[in-house]
């Protein structure tokens, strides 16, 4: 199963980069995901009881590729989960939502290894949803994001 996500993610971040002959995105161009969006993230199987936290994530179009990816900065106060990390993100199948979104990347676990992170989910213009799932040392983990942009 987890096999599976990656792959989806990894095949997402492909398409994203294909231009499909449409124009690329200039440095400037922004993105209904871009900009900050803030919520709960939740860890449901590493204790007794799921562990929620805040979280807060913030989307950067990668110039030139038709605004689809994105650097996510990820900043969770969750319990088991405090991290800062800076990621990879894409939606599909166009740039307008409704659209699939899925972020991965590595942070540096409080536990003193380097954790890897999959969220894969649904994003509209106010609201991500989304399922998320990692390794942090030796201890699988799996859990819910659930983001509103934040007003600008």
């Amino acid at each position: 199963m987890k096999l599976r996500h990656w792959c989806a993610a990894v095949f997402a971040i492909g398409l994203s980069s294909c231009g499909g002959g449409s124009t690329p995105t200039s440095p400037d161009a922004t993105s209904f995901l871009s900009g900050s969006w803030s919520g709960t993230v939740t860890i449901d199987d590493v204790g007794s009881q799921p562990m929620s936290g805040s979280t807060t994530w913030t989307f950067e179009v990668v110039p030139g590729t038709n605004r689809q990816t994105f650097v996510a900065s990820i900043r969770s106060q969750n319990s088991w989960l405090p991290i800062v990390a800076s990621m990879t993100s894409a939606i599909t199948p166009s740039n307008v939502p409704p659209a699939r979104i899925s972020t991965q990347g590595t942070y540096n676990s409080p536990r003193g290894c380097t954790g890897t992170l999959l969220s894969t989910g649904n994003a509209t213009a106010n609201q991500i949803d989304a399922d998320l799932s990692g390794v942090d040392c030796s201890t699988s983990f799996h859990g819910h994001v659930s983001l509103t942009k934040d007003r600008s």
